[in-house]
């Protein structure tokens, strides 16, 4: 029979009776616990990743003036969408996230809210994780390319891209425990990565940059005229990083004491991130000794030109390593959350193939088919690298625009149901009206900035194909509402009555 505890005691039975006030069966296995789920979300940010794989971006866009400062300027107004998406998540903590929470906040229309939030998230999710893979990828073939000699090329970054994909569908799909016990090891990879990297720059190289140049130097390459529009593009760099930390939402389902457990995941990774980043990115730019040398470096990876320059090409190739241990950890809980992204938007009947996605594999009790949907979408995304050299700063904007439109729907309809909106465990209080009201500005800022053009002049290579990718995905996703689903997706549905759902993880608890 299905529980009967009471959904606001901590403990494993409240938050499977939580989760059936919902109006979902528990599917997944609840075996994680609150770091384990700050983890996966911090995993995903992963500085390692996004300041390192942007950082020749970054150079070009502003250079130091721009990273060191739009760090911590970004960072103040990620705090507050992620303080939002907290407080939702407390109220709501399932595996839809968003998409859910859009249909749940939204006084009318419900339906619609939540299935453009859904599809928002959708291609964020697939973007971020084909950034995350594609910027492990171009790291992985510098290397090669330093101690093999295999060429840093675009056809050779694919098909690593793509060996990549395919070991994390792998692990996920056939090594659950072992990609839980990663998530965790990630974490002190990142940090204690942070640390030596930054500290092997600082102690090893004779000379390093003055303060000046780390904190004051601009630097404009993109053939734009504007110092102001260069600075606010040059963005991305922090933008993108401090992405993904959804995952703690979508990982609710199987996560412990999950309406606060999620929150704290959410906010933690974010506020953890900020400080690691920031370390990292000023240790780097310190320690650079040619800049100009380091932007064009045959192995396309200005931060390995300068390692290599600083410490010498034995150790620069080891803080090349940690880097790509690290992505290689990014995009592995990428893969994770992004299937359960997909699995829940399935439950929903709300993609293509619904019943393929949605079905979870009884062994391990996870989302097979997802994982898999969701490394095959990300390796579609990334191929135009094989024509453009500005797809990765395109893929990135598209995962910071998908995934930050997605964040604030349901905090902008927070802000709408002003007292009305019903708290769960962790919330703001009196502040939850104000710092959503910011969040909010803030990202219909993004949505407009990161849609522009990043070069000039405008040419097939230099031109971001941002707005073109979202015309094709959300465009259809709009006609397809409009001709039919409208008439037919209500929302997030309910699985059954207590006993059908209490059926349903009887089933799966079965042997097969």
């Amino acid at each position: 029979m299905a529980t009967t505890s009471n959904p606001d005691t901590p403990g494993p039975d409240a938050d499977e009776a939580r989760l059936h006030t919902l109006g979902y069966a528990q599917e997944l296995r609840r075996s994680m616990s609150g770091f384990s789920n700050f983890a996966v979300s911090f995993t995903i940010i992963s500085v390692l990743s996004g300041c390192l794989t942007l950082y020749g971006f970054g150079m070009k866009t502003g250079g130091p003036a721009t990273m060191v400062w739009g760090w911590p300027l970004v960072g103040f107004f990620v705090v507050l969408v992620g303080l939002g998406m907290a407080e939702v998540c407390s109220s709501y903590p399932t595996a839809g996230g968003l998409y859910y929470w859009a249909a749940k906040l939204a006084p009318r229309n419900g339906p619609a809210w939540s299935w453009f939030t859904g599809w928002f998230n959708l291609v964020g999710q697939v973007a971020v994780t084909a950034g995350i893979d594609f910027g492990a990828a171009l790291f992985l073939n510098a290397f090669l390319d330093l101690q093999f000699g295999f060429a840093a090329t675009p056809g050779h970054t694919i098909l690593l891209l793509g060996i990549i994909l395919v070991v994390h569908g792998a692990l996920n799909t056939f090594g659950v425990r072992v990609v839980s016990i990663l998530n965790s090891v990630s974490v002190w990879w990142h940090l204690v990565g942070v640390l030596v990297i930054v500290g092997v720059l600082v102690v090893v190289p004779d000379e390093h940059q003055s303060a000046s140049f780390v904190f004051g130097e601009f630097v404009n390459d993109t053939g734009w005229a504007s110092p102001v529009y260069v600075f606010l593009i040059g963005l991305l760099l922090a933008q993108y990083t401090l992405t993904g930390y959804d995952a703690s939402a979508h990982m609710t389902e199987e996560t412990k004491d999950a309406a606060v457990a999620g929150p704290k995941g959410i906010v933690n990774s974010i506020l953890v991130s900020l400080a690691a980043g920031w370390v990292l990115l000023i240790g780097l730019t310190f320690a650079i000794q040619d800049y100009d040398g380091a932007v064009g470096s045959e192995t396309g990876v200005p931060p390995a030109q300068v390692f290599i320059d600083a410490v010498g090409a034995t150790g620069g190739k080891l803080l090349l390593l940690i880097a790509i241990g690290a992505q290689l950890f990014c995009g592995m809980a990428a893969v994770t959350g992004n299937s359960r992204m997909i699995y829940a938007f399935a439950r929903d009947s709300a993609i293509p193939g619904s019943r393929v996605w949605h079905r979870i594999n009884k062994r391990t009790r996870t989302p097979t088919n997802s994982v898999w949907l969701a490394a095959a979408g990300a390796f579609l995304l990334a191929v135009p690298y094989l024509w453009s050299a500005t797809a990765y700063a395109a893929v990135t904007s598209i995962a910071v625009v998908g995934l930050y439109t997605a964040y604030v729907i349901p905090i902008f309809l927070r802000v709408r149901q002003g007292d009305a909106f019903e708290r769960g465990p962790w919330h703001l209080g009196r502040w939850g009206r104000p710092i959503g009201i910011v969040a909010t500005a803030w990202v219909a800022f993004i949505f407009v900035l990161f849609m522009l053009p990043q070069a000039a002049p405008i040419t097939l290579d230099s031109f971001n194909y941002t707005p073109v990718a979202f015309l094709v995905v959300l465009g259809g996703a709009a006609l397809w509402w409009f001709a039919s689903a409208r008439k037919w997706f209500t929302g997030p549905k309910v699985q059954g009555t207590a006993e059908e759902l209490a059926e349903v993880e009887r089933d799966l608890d079965l042997p097969g």
